[in-house]
Order: structure tokens, then C-alpha cells, then sequence
């Protein structure tokens, strides 16, 4: 009966300042739809500006480094080991790019449970002919498959089907910037020239749109085994080996195993990308940093509407307070006022921040980097309204404290003897 009794009194002073209320309960409402908006936008772009590198990169690569020898015949004298050797015109220690014994690895591989995945790639710098010029370029050997299943490669075909190098023989997809400049459409035949001078000609059955200009401008995609047949090797000849975890954390110790294991090169995710995850993280921190900083701001406006609340009550307190109410009981009061407002506002902007979110995830975007987006990118990460939840409770909550603190402590025998 007393809580039911507390809860009727303080929706009587809410309706008593109607105004101040509606103004404090829009003020969360703005903070928290705000919040909802820019932490769905924002965590939408990262996902966006992270998938154009991350979905083509592999947790793991297997290579080999073309670097010159670390165990110089000078380190191995006993005459200059302890002292400062200087060696010019240092030759490469190997001449060989493919993976040794890439087969045996592939088994390895396929028997490791920490591994999702793995496809093979040879790699090789070409010339594409336009007519009396050579256009310096790359060329890939992919399995087609794999790269569709493990990293979206049909999702930056914008032109033709990406089967088609498996299927048709002599095929090739083309960065769309490189087929701009050779003057390319679907189904023409394009020549090629190899580092050895070897001349192939290929039928274009795609167009290739990754959204980095200056890396489309040079690569082209065709099936391991045109590529193999081009450079004159066997099935074998590999030049990276991509392996696709589980677990993406594990990858940077995987590449260390592997490395020692396989006695190749190999680079994990996280150092090939670290610009990537550190731009990422700054922006997640800007945007929790704004959207935590409008629902302060709406603490503040509770604050003091509460306190100007107090003054104007200090009669009706008094009264409470004379009548046998405790000031336990007094601060309850002003407590649910605080959270009802809090309440109310949250409930609204949780709404409001889904439907602006809405509206943003419907707006033309037509970037001309990333043919694959049509409107500006969103993330719906229930998260979010977690979080709105628990600080519009949290500040809220604060707000009302302090002022109905002070509530608690008024002397009703002073404000009726001074009245």
C-alpha cells in the first residue's frame, strides 16, 4: 500500500510540471536515438571499409620470400664471428617463389582441425598487350570455388559469372580500371605476355570491381590451372597457400607453427592488417564516446528539472515529511520520477533510433569504388540498444539521486515556520 501510495504521489508532481517532464523525457529520447543512429552507422562503414580487405585476405598465408641468405659465409668463420661484417651486392638465398612440396602441406593442412578452409594460389606478374604497348600487371591462379565460399570473391564480380575461368578454358577476369585501359568488353580476346616472352591469348568472361582503384588497375583472375599451364608448370607449383581458421584470434600463433613446421614464410591477418583493426577501433571509440556523451547531457537536463522540482515542492515536501512520511521515502519518490522519465524517453528513442536507422540503411549511396553498395551500410547489433538501455537507466538514475538526496535531508519544522 505504501509503494502504490509513493508511486501516486509522484505522478502527481510529474503531471504538475507536464512541460518540464515532456521536455526532460525528449532530451533522452534525442540521446538515446542519436546513439542508436550513430552507433549503427558507424559500426555499418567499419564493417564495410573492413570487409574490402579483410573478406579477401587470408587468417593465414603460406609464401615464399625472395630475400638475400642470413647465414653468410663470413658468420660462419670463427676468424669474424664476434666482430662487424659489412656485405655489399648480397645475392637472394633462393630463386624459387613456388611452395616446396606444396602437396604434402595441403594434406597437413587439411588434417589440422583449427582450419576452416584452404585454397591454393599461384601468382605471377604478366604484360597485357595493347596493341604496340605492354600494360605491366598481375595475374592470379585461384580455385574458384574456395574463393567464392571463403572470401566473397563473386560478390566483387560485377560483370559476368566467376565460374566461368573454371569452366571455359583460356578465360580471364579483368580488374574493370584494366579493362578500361585495354579497351576490353565480355567476350573479347585479350593477349598476354609472361615474363619469359611466352604470348597467350585469353577470352574475357568477367570484370573484377574491389573498390581499391589502384590494385583493380593491375590484377586479373584465371582458374590454378591456366595459370599453370601459361608459366609451363605442374599441378604442383603454388605460390601462396591461403588457410581460412575457425577462430580468427588463433592466427597469429598458427603462422608462427606453420612457419616452423612447414619452413615457409607466413603472415597472419592481424600484421598484414593492423592499420585496418586500429582505424576501426578509433572510430568505435569516437562513436561510443559521442552517443554516452548525449545521454550525459540528457542526465543533466533530469538533473535540473528535478532540482527546480524541489524548490517549488518544498511545501508539499514538508507536508510528506510532517504527515509521517520518512526521508527514505521522500527520495523514492523522487528516484521513480527520475526513472520514469528515463523510462518513457528510452522507450521512444529506442524506437526513433531503429526508424532513423531504417531510414538511413534506405538512402542511394552509389559509391563508384564499390559497385556492390546501393544505400549507405548499417549495422542492426541488438547490442547497441543493450547498451542505450543500461546508461539511459544509469544516467537517469544519477540524475535523480543528487536532487532527491537533498529531498530526503528537508527540515519540514523550517519551511513550515518560515511560510
Amino acid at each position: 500500500m505504501k509503494t502504490k501510495l509513493l508511486i501516486e504521489i509522484a505522478i502527481t508532481m510529474l503531471r504538475a510540471r507536464l512541460k518540464q517532464t515532456l521536455v526532460a523525457a525528449l532530451g533522452v529520447t534525442f540521446g538515446i536515438t542519436m546513439f542508436i543512429a550513430l552507433l549503427s552507422f558507424m559500426n555499418g562503414l567499419n564493417e564495410l571499409l573492413d570487409g574490402l580487405v579483410l573478406n579477401r585476405t587470408p587468417h593465414v598465408r603460406l609464401y615464399n620470400e625472395i630475400e638475400p641468405n642470413k647465414n653468410q659465409a663470413v658468420y660462419l668463420s670463427e676468424d669474424y664471428k664476434h666482430n662487424y661484417n659489412f656485405i655489399s651486392s648480397i645475392k637472394a638465398g633462393n630463386s624459387r617463389q613456388a611452395i616446396y612440396n606444396s602437396n604434402r602441406i595441403v594434406k597437413n593442412l587439411e588434417q589440422d582441425p583449427r582450419v576452416l578452409g584452404i585454397s591454393r594460389k599461384v601468382a605471377t606478374q604478366v604484360f597485357f598487350n595493347d596493341g604496340a604497348v605492354d600494360i605491366a600487371g598481375f595475374m592470379n591462379g585461384i580455385e574458384v570455388a574456395q574463393e567464392i565460399r571463403f572470401y566473397k570473391f563473386s560478390d566483387y564480380v560485377t560483370d559476368g559469372n566467376p565460374m566461368d575461368i573454371k569452366n571455359l578454358s583460356n578465360s580471364i577476369i579483368l580488374g574493370k580500371p584494366l579493362a578500361h585501359k585495354l579497351l576490353a568488353n565480355l567476350g573479347d580476346v585479350i593477349q598476354i605476355t609472361t615474363v619469359e616472352g611466352e604470348r597467350f591469348p585469353l577470352k574475357v568472361v568477367g570484370f573484377y570491381e574491389s573498390g581499391l582503384a589502384d590494385f583493380d588497375k593491375t590484377q586479373s583472375f584465371a582458374a590454378i590451372t591456366t595459370v599453370q599451364k601459361i608459366l609451363g608448370e605442374s599441378d604442383s607449383y603454388v605460390t601462396d597457400i591461403q588457410v581460412k581458421l575457425l577462430d580468427l584470434k588463433q592466427a597469429p600463433a598458427v603462422a608462427k607453427e606453420y612457419a616452423s613446421i612447414f619452413e615457409t614464410n607466413a603472415e597472419d591477418i592481424q600484421t598484414a592488417n593492423a592499420q585496418f583493426e586500429t582505424g576501426t577501433r578509433i572510430r568505435n571509440i569516437i562513436s561510443y564516446a559521442v552517443g554516452i556523451t548525449l545521454l550525459i547531457v540528457a542526465g543533466f537536463g533530469i538533473y535540473n528539472i528535478l532540482n527546480m522540482m524541489i524548490y517549488e515542492k518544498m511545501d508539499t515536501i514538508a507536508i510528506l515529511k510532517a504527515t509521517g512520511f520518512a526521508g527514505s521515502d521522500v527520495k523514492r519518490i523522487f528516484i521513480f520520477i527520475s526513472l520514469s522519465i528515463g523510462f518513457f524517453g528510452c522507450l521512444v528513442g529506442l524506437i526513433c533510433g531503429n526508424g532513423l536507422t531504417r531510414i538511413i540503411n534506405h538512402i542511394p549511396f552509389h559509391p563508384t569504388a564499390i559497385p556492390t553498395i546501393k544505400t549507405f551500410p548499417v549495422s542492426y547489433n541488438p547490442l547497441f540498444y543493450v547498451i542505450a538501455i543500461f546508461f539511459s537507466f544509469l544516467t537517469t538514475y544519477f540524475a535523480g539521486w543528487f536532487p532527491a538526496q537533498k529531498a530526503s535531508k528537508v527540515d519540514p519544522v523550517i519551511i513550515i515556520r518560515g511560510k
